[in-house]
């Protein structure tokens, strides 16, 4: 199952509307989509390599434009759109506990560590963000540094690399997909204490 969904996935990822599918996937990530950009994201540069930092812009500027309709929707619709939003994907109670702790710093750090790690959810910061009234500003620029600087980096290890990863995942795909299930399940529990 794993194996057709890698296959899928790197078969999309030269598809010629790959960049489309990416600038949404990064967009909805950061307000209301669960799906990180990097499933696309990776694959994309591994299949065209010369266009790393091109694919590392587009995701960077749609993520961050997500971001800004995610703190958007935290200070003018919360009740109606977000809260309903969080409900559904159980993160109402990360949410409740991440409010009460804020501050500038806190989002900061917040915005920092999802932006580089998905840890809270990026879509869970954005919100909250607006809810609190943080900075848009401040706000634009962090998510800047951090999504940019995340989709950059990687986009550099990959175009260096990338054939080496590519080899490593292709000799020991069942390795891989157990490893990345692993860290998923981890980041599942870790976000959901949060």
């Amino acid at each position: 199952m794993f194996r057709r969904l890698y296959d899928w996935t790197l078969r999309w990822s030269v598809s010629r509307h790959a960049e489309t599918a990416l600038a949404t996937i990064s967009f909805t990530e950061s307000s209301v989509f669960p799906i990180p950009a990097d499933v696309l994201f990776v694959p994309m540069v591994l299949a065209k390599p010369a266009h790393a930092y091109r694919l590392a812009m587009i995701a960077s500027v749609t993520s961050v434009l997500g971001g800004i309709f995610g703190w958007l929707i935290g200070h003018y619709a919360f009740a109606a759109l977000a809260q309903p939003l969080l409900e559904f994907y159980g993160k109402m109670g990360a949410f409740d506990a991440l409010k009460d702790a804020t501050g500038t710093w806190t989002i900061l750090l917040l915005l920092v560590t999802s932006g580089f790690s998905h840890l809270p959810p990026m879509k869970v910061v954005t919100i909250l963000s607006g809810l609190v009234s943080f900075s848009l500003p401040l706000f634009i620029l962090s998510a800047i540094v951090a999504r940019g600087g995340r989709f950059f980096l990687l986009a550099w290890a990959l175009k260096h690399y990338g054939p080496a990863v590519v080899d490593f995942v292709e000799r020991r795909f069942a390795g891989v997909m157990l490893a990345i299930l692993t860290a998923g399940v981890l980041v599942w529990l870790g976000s959901s204490y949060l």
